[in-house]
């Protein structure tokens, strides 16, 4: 990832989680992904995804908390209550993450208990234009 598209990232993010403090910096630790700040904390990760041609980015928060609580937290974290859980259907191990309405990603279940999750949003490129 290039300074650009670490840019790009973050000011698709910032506006979509709706949240100005988000920041976006190559992972001291591994340089080929992208480390998402929250302040001082480490929220996130961003990897690139290259495969058929097409440039997009994974970006993968985990989210420690049970499922009653989910919405709750990221309105917390994100400082946004116009963030919220929508379920998918029959599907109780996952939710969507919407903002306004709109579909920003997917929440699914890392245990069966429910006790935490990992929070999953596909950016594609075009997603990025506007940045």
């Amino acid at each position: 990832m290039d300074k650009i598209e670490l840019k790009k990232l973050q000011e698709f993010l910032r506006r979509s989680l709706g949240n100005e403090d988000i920041r976006v910096a190559l992972d001291a630790k591994n340089p080929e992904n992208a480390a998402v700040t929250l302040g001082e904390r480490k929220i996130a990760e961003i990897s690139v995804d290259d495969e058929d041609g097409d440039r997009s980015f994974a970006f993968e928060m985990k989210i420690p908390v049970g499922r009653e609580v989910i919405q709750s937290y990221l309105r917390k974290l994100f400082e946004n209550d116009r963030l919220s859980i929508v379920a998918r259907g029959k599907k109780l191990d996952s939710v969507e993450l919407n903002s306004d309405g709109e579909f920003l990603g997917v929440i699914s279940a890392d245990d069966p208990k429910l006790q935490s999750f990992t929070l999953q949003i596909a950016i594609l490129d075009f997603d990025l234009e506007d940045e």
